[in-house]
């Protein structure tokens, strides 16, 4: 567990709570929350084995997973989609991230115990960023990356100084050495939970943006100790448990 400081011109920014996952150690479960009644608190009374939790993938207005996703051996979200981003594949023998831009999800979901497609893909295993417009909207982001070594990477800016352009950017020239990375769902959701024995840290994302004509207006969750419903995590558990 660590945080990186963004800098530019010398002049921090932002930073990024990161966790860097060994898969031979943990468990990695994709879960939903349809009825909106979680938040990061919420989460943290319903798992307490988790040892981290962290914002999922996208999903609807009724809850659901918007694409497709896998919770413990269940099948969700749509039968159809048209991926060409990536998605975070674990079953029993490990985890990774996966560049979808073949568009195959359904093999790369074959087999998995816990899954989750979501977008846009941050850096391809080309080695390249994959954010094929820079919008400017500046948001709380979250991501899930694989490094070179098969760890998982899992990350939470603490500000809104990334639009996803920026952060592939950002996280392609990290001295993190990501193979992969995938972006989360962002914005007031973009929470994270880390709970040790000794360690606890817990982020209450606060930061989006709003477009006024040609300006970009930051605007901030006025609960600092509250969250949105979080329908969509997933959690970092040990294997032992």
């Amino acid at each position: 567990m660590t945080e990186l400081p963004v800098m530019v011109d010398g002049r921090q920014v932002d930073s990024i709570l990161l966790a860097r996952i060994d898969p031979a150690q943990y468990r990695f479960v994709v879960r939903n929350a349809p009825a909106g009644d979680k938040g990061i608190d919420e989460w943290e009374r319903a798992v307490p084995q988790a040892r981290l939790i962290v914002n999922g993938s996208f999903f609807g207005l009724k809850g659901l997973p918007d694409t497709p996703f896998i919770s413990e051996g269940t099948v969700m979200g749509p039968r159809s989609y048209n991926a060409g981003a990536g998605a975070f594949v674990a079953d029993e023998h490990g985890a990774g991230v996966t560049d979808l831009r073949d568009g195959n999800w359904q093999q790369a979901l074959a087999g998995a115990s816990n899954a989750m497609v979501s977008y846009p893909l941050l850096i391809g295993d080309d080695g390249q960023t994959h954010v094929k417009t820079d919008s400017r909207w500046l948001a709380n982001r979250s991501f899930i990356a694989q490094d070179r070594q098969g760890r998982i990477v899992i990350g939470t800016t603490k500000d809104a100084f990334f639009s996803l352009a920026r952060l592939a950017v950002f996280l392609k020239e990290s001295p993190l050495d990501l193979k992969v990375a995938l972006n989360l769902d962002g914005g007031p959701l973009a929470c994270q939970s880390v709970r040790f024995p000794g360690y606890q840290r817990k982020l209450y994302a606060q930061w989006e943006s709003q477009m006024e004509g040609d300006q970009v207006k930051l605007i901030r969750w006025p609960m600092s100790g509250a969250t949105w419903a979080m329908a969509i995590v997933l959690t970092v558990e040990p294997k032992n448990d």
